[in-house]
């Protein structure tokens, strides 16, 4: 019987990551296999990989964007075939110069295993605040006010997704976003569509 499968989606400092180790903290098989382990893997000339922001801003790194994310969910699906619970942190977006949809890959890709989408929400206010106090040695826009990329992130991340659950995780703690994944997951222990 193949794993089950929860994809956090959500902004970047929206609490994904802490979320998926709530997640792991509850006991089983969970496999943490996010954009941070995946890009964790790249050589530095295909950065930021699947965590390239959206609005278009990197064209030249796109078409390699676009095998990327295929790659990513045939390692998700390996993992899940061997039995694995898998829990991805991502941000994905359909915001690009050329026309790609991470959402359709993932489809394809996971087609006819157990997975649960989950979309993270979290105030613009709460994400800036966790922006200033951990800047991640410059690789988050922490300035003062909204920055342009960070509001096109919480414009671009959600538009036009429907979940099967959302957490607020700037109001939540982990702990209790895990609770509520794990209380929906039965449903998804048989086949799920995405």
């Amino acid at each position: 019987m193949p794993g089950r499968i929860v994809i956090l989606n959500g902004a970047p400092r929206s609490g994904k990551s802490t979320l998926a180790r709530a997640i792991q903290a509850q006991g089983g098989t969970w496999l943490n296999w996010g954009v941070d382990a995946f890009n964790a893997t790249l050589p530095p000339h295909l950065l930021p990989g699947i965590g390239l922001r959206p609005g278009g801003e990197r064209p030249d790194l796109e078409p390699q964007v676009a095998l990327l994310y295929p790659a990513f969910f045939n390692a998700l699906a390996v993992f899940a075939r061997s039995g694995f619970d898998v829990v991805a942190e991502l941000g994905m977006h359909r915001d690009y110069a050329a026309p790609f949809d991470p959402f359709a890959v993932m489809a394809e890709r996971l087609a006819r295993l157990p997975v649960m989408l989950v979309g993270i929400d979290c105030a613009l206010e709460v994400i800036m605040a966790r922006r200033r106090a951990d800047p991640a040695q410059g690789l988050y826009v922490a300035g003062p006010g909204i920055p342009a990329p960070v509001q096109r992130w919480q414009d671009a991340v959600h538009a036009g997704r429907t979940y099967h659950l959302r957490l607020d995780m700037g109001r939540l703690e982990p702990a209790q976003g895990a609770l509520q994944i794990e209380a929906r997951l039965p449903e998804f222990d048989c086949v799920s569509s995405i």
